[in-house]
């Protein structure tokens, strides 16, 4: 009976792929596009193409890891299993864990910029207060159980997957198909060699699609696990690809890529303007409001999943030991997520984030092929070929960066260096002298954690 009743309690398929569209969407399409446009002109629709041909590649890891060892660890799980536990595992663990605590950040920016558009200019500055704000409902949500989590997630999807298909199709038949036609170079890439912004631009169209990585960390609560955790990334991402090609091509349409940039904070709002008028505009607002609400709500789920499931594994403290405070990781979570709200501006943020989540995913690549061949049956081609596009992506991105906003490479650089450090400093707190780590997880309690 109790059996029965904690699987009716378990996420199904579409409560999956709602959670997961819901990150992706959140982030890619409201915020991300301004910027890519920013460094590729008037070839950003282009861009979110090649990024899904580079995510494709990339999940073809996930989904064998996922089919092979699900839990709600997820990437953590999968590291732990490719090179055991210790510092490798912690640090590139740690990375994606503050990936996604980035991606809420972004989103939540991003509900403040939008949202300050229904508001006179002088209330421009309130966005990361609003931003704050949403991520507060999140925690208030999150503490509410997966089934109002479920529901949340699939109701706000269905909307507004329904709205920006409605949006883009409806600005394209208005509009025309646009003039891609890549002559067009931002002042900030005039110094680079051609074509290298538009390699660098990947990284920010690959962080539009990383939210299929959070699906991975739904292993404990999600029915069927072995099947539909790969199915539900799969899903996601096609799902993703199809939205943000078709609605990229319809802002171009409908905006030159100088005012996208302009307004590349809100730029759907302000493509949907001159071609549906100020009621356009606003219902565009109103929807960029219940895809970041949702958005913020599923990442703050996933991310905080995770760090429940390091500090079980003694990968991190053990959260629990904290006295009179219920689901620590989750309210860890959310005050790094205000933090970096507070700190930094969406561009920035965005930056970050895509660094770190590139590591981590070259790491997951890497493990998969160096050490579990024997294990999880894979196509080792596949996980080599995502290594080198990381890597290509990575390095251009980098580069883009020390050009253009050194800044954002200096706080990666210490964030880095901070985790190895402390994942390093903690892993020998549990080691005894013939170097065994004792971390008090046996192989059940991965797989069944909930």
């Amino acid at each position: 009976m109790k059996n029965h009743k904690q699987e009716k309690q378990k996420l199904s398929l579409l409560g999956s792929v709602s959670l997961g569209t819901g990150v992706m969407i959140g982030a890619g399409i409201f915020v991300l596009m301004g910027q890519i446009a920013e460094l590729v002109g008037d070839l950003f629709p282009i861009a979110f193409v090649a990024g899904a041909i580079v995510v494709g590649f990339s999940s073809y890891s996930y989904v064998k890891f996922s089919n092979a060892y699900p839990s709600s660890g997820g990437v953590a799980k999968f590291l732990t299993k490719a090179y055991g536990p210790g510092t490798a595992t912690g640090s590139f663990s740690l990375l994606m864990y503050v990936s996604m605590v980035v991606a809420e950040s972004l989103v939540a920016g991003t509900f403040g910029a939008y949202t300050l558009r229904l508001f006179p200019q002088e209330y421009t500055g309130y966005a990361s207060v609003l931003g704050v704000l949403l991520i507060a409902i999140a925690y208030i949500v999150n503490i509410s159980g997966n089934k109002v989590i479920e529901a949340s997630a699939t109701i706000t999807a269905i909307i507004k997957i329904a709205g920006i298909a409605v949006l883009a199709i409806s600005g394209l038949v208005i509009s025309g198909l646009p003039t891609i036609a890549g002559n067009y170079i931002s002042a900030s890439s005039q110094s680079l060699p051609e074509g290298f912004g538009f390699v660098a631009a990947l990284a920010l169209s690959i962080l539009a699609y990383k939210g299929f990585t959070t699906i991975t960390n739904q292993g404990g609560d999600i029915k069927n696990p072995h099947k539909n955790v790969g199915r539900s990334i799969i899903i996601s991402i096609a799902v993703c690809t199809v939205i943000y090609v078709t609605l990229a091509l319809s802002v171009a349409g409908g905006l030159s890529i100088e005012e996208i940039i302009v307004a590349k904070d809100y730029a759907l709002a302000a493509a949907a303007k001159p071609v549906f008028g100020e009621w356009g505009s606003v219902l565009t607002i109103f929807l960029a409001i219940i895809a970041t609400v949702s958005g913020v709500i599923a990442s703050v789920y996933s991310a905080s999943r995770m760090l429940e499931m390091l500090s079980n594994m003694k990968q991190v403290p053990n959260l629990n030991r904290i006295k009179n405070l219920k689901n620590p990781s989750l309210i860890f979570t959310v005050s790094l997520a205000i933090l970096l709200t507070i700190l930094f501006d969406l561009t920035r943020i965005a930056s970050i984030g895509a660094i770190f989540y590139l590591i981590m995913d070259i790491a997951i690549h890497w493990g998969l092929f160096r050490h579990l061949r024997k294990e999880v049956k894979f196509n080792p081609i596949i996980p080599l070929i995502a290594i080198v596009m990381d890597v290509i992506v990575l390095v251009a991105f980098i580069y883009l960066k020390y050009v253009s906003d050194p800044f954002v490479l200096v706080v990666a650089t210490i964030g880095i260096a901070l985790i190895f450090l402390s994942q390093y400093l903690f892993m020998k707190s549990h080691t005894d002298n013939e170097g065994k780590m004792y971390m008090e997880m046996d192989e059940e309690e991965m797989n069944g954690m909930t």
